[in-house]
């Protein structure tokens, strides 16, 4: 019998549960997958001696999160900050290359450079309100209303068709919408240029860290604490219903660490009509297709300087990128689509063994698609690294239908675990102060459906393990630091 249980153990579910077991309280987690990480695993997916990141790769939070800065977790890991947060190759050998310096990325940019500061020295100046306002829920009081003030206007400005109207080259911009891209969205559009800024900031205000030996790592340092303070993980676990588990464990509160059609399957005899509709209605996004790659060398990229960002974003320019992005909205699969791709052996060499490489790469594809994109992808790949299919040992593709029925959260291979637009940034999915706390006594929602989003932040796990202590137990929360 415990105080807490909390079902799934991805990095939000794991920050909640560390959150609760650190107030005092006795904590069971329950994971339905074989191994605990929920999008932080790392596994040989190829062969022996290769290990690859299952899902996330590179962890642009990992330094910023308020609960990751408050959990000591760059004393607790290796977090490999490279030079370079990202690459962005462009045709005929060209690059535009985002250093974690913004003096040396202003002055690789050109005749942008200046443009390029402007646009992200404001933010920088006041980084931790920009943190502060998108990593919490979007009903409150800012903290720091100028940082939101430089943010909202720069986020009107890229995210309308005003977006190219500071630049004169095509790098910049291009860097701008590789980095957007991320969030899976309309480019442009309010939410996915918010999502590009944020990114495209914390390439210079801290950098892109790669965990030493994969993105377990931040899993295990989460698990090892929380075992640490009492609690317990069980895995191969699949609960069925909140009201069963509520029965064997006697929990007063439960955590789901889920989407929000799993939680009106879970819950549906606890949760009044209302709030089911506003489940039933959240929307996700489109899919992807992650393809891993073990090399036997280094990528051959037509610039040098690629070679040495562990992030490398594939597409061609601001207007090709948009326009294979927008098809995949529509239900297309461009013929040569976005790619985003991480070279983790540039920082980290436990990856592969010695002279060897991998390569974790994925392109978004519609919702629940079963179309492997090897092929389109090392298109991709030739174009800006010519020779690359040469040094391919193995490969290991997943569809979107794969990733979806490998991870429940991922709905049709939807990693971002919902379509992320500015009106499902504020309501995810209810518009409240405390999105957490559903109206069920005790229930608790704690996945990356909820504020801050997608990424490996644990802020929502955080959010809603707060939200529980001061609603259900009335603790306050707890001192998360090392010791």
């Amino acid at each position: 019998m415990v105080d807490v249980a909390v079902v799934g153990s991805g990095p939000n579910g794991l920050a909640a549960a560390v959150t609760m077991a650190r107030a005092g309280l006795s904590v069971a987690v329950f994971e339905c997958a074989p191994a605990w990480g929920g999008g932080t695993r790392t596994a040989e997916l190829t062969l022996p001696g290769f290990r690859h990141d299952v899902c996330s790769a590179v962890h642009p939070l990992a330094l910023a999160s308020p609960f990751f800065r408050a959990f000591e977790l760059e004393q607790r890991i290796e977090l490999m900050v490279p030079a370079i947060s990202y690459g962005h190759p462009l045709d005929g050998g060209r690059a535009g290359i985002a250093y974690r310096d913004v003096d040396r990325t202003v002055d690789s940019l050109g005749v942008d450079g200046p443009a390029w500061r402007s646009l992200f020295e404001p933010l920088l100046r006041r980084m931790d309100g920009v943190i502060d306002f998108t990593q919490h829920g979007m009903v409150r009081v800012p903290r720091d209303p100028p940082a939101v003030l430089r943010f909202g206007l720069r986020a009107l400005e890229q995210g309308t068709p005003a977006w190219g109207a500071r630049f004169r080259d095509d790098a910049a911009p291009a860097m701008l919408s590789g980095v957007a891209a991320h969030a899976i969205g309309k480019l442009p559009s309010l939410a996915t240029a918010g999502a590009g800024l944020l990114l495209g900031a914390l390439a210079h205000a801290g950098g892109w860290p790669v965990p030493r030996g994969g993105s377990q790592a931040i899993a295990d340092a989460l698990a090892a604490d929380l075992v640490a303070h009492g609690g317990s993980i069980e895995v191969g676990r699949r609960i069925t219903g909140i009201a069963a588990l509520r029965a064997e464990t006697g929990a007063a509160a439960v955590i789901c660490n889920v989407t929000p059609r799993a939680l009106a399957a879970l819950a549906a005899d606890e949760l009044p009509a209302a709030y089911m509709r506003s489940l039933e209605s959240f929307r996700y996004g489109p899919g992807v297709c992650k393809i891993d790659f073990a090399l036997s060398g280094s990528v051959p990229w037509s610039n040098a300087a690629v070679a040495e960002a562990p992030t490398v974003h594939l597409g061609g320019t601001r207007a090709e990128i948009a326009a294979a992005e927008n098809q995949v909205l529509a239900g297309g699969l461009p013929e040569r689509p976005y790619v985003l791709v991480v070279q983790p052996g540039t920082v980290d060499d436990t990856r592969a063994p010695a002279g060897r490489q991998t390569l974790w790469a994925y392109t978004h594809v519609p919702a629940g698609s079963r179309q492997d994109r090897t092929a389109a992808v090392t298109a991709q790949l030739e174009r800006f690294a010519p020779g690359f299919g040469d040094l391919v040992l193995a490969s290991h593709a997943a569809t979107a239908d794969d990733l979806s029925a490998y991870n429940p959260n991922c709905v049709g291979g939807d990693i971002s675990a919902g379509a992320v637009t500015l009106w499902q940034l504020l309501k995810r999915p209810i518009v409240a102060r405390e999105p957490w706390r559903t109206p069920a006594t005790g229930l608790y929602l704690a996945s990356a459906s909820t504020p801050p989003g997608p990424a490996v932040h644990g802020m929502a796990g955080w959010l809603a393990a707060r939200s529980a202590l001061r609603y259900t137990f009335g603790l306050p929360a707890p001192d998360l630091s090392r010791r």
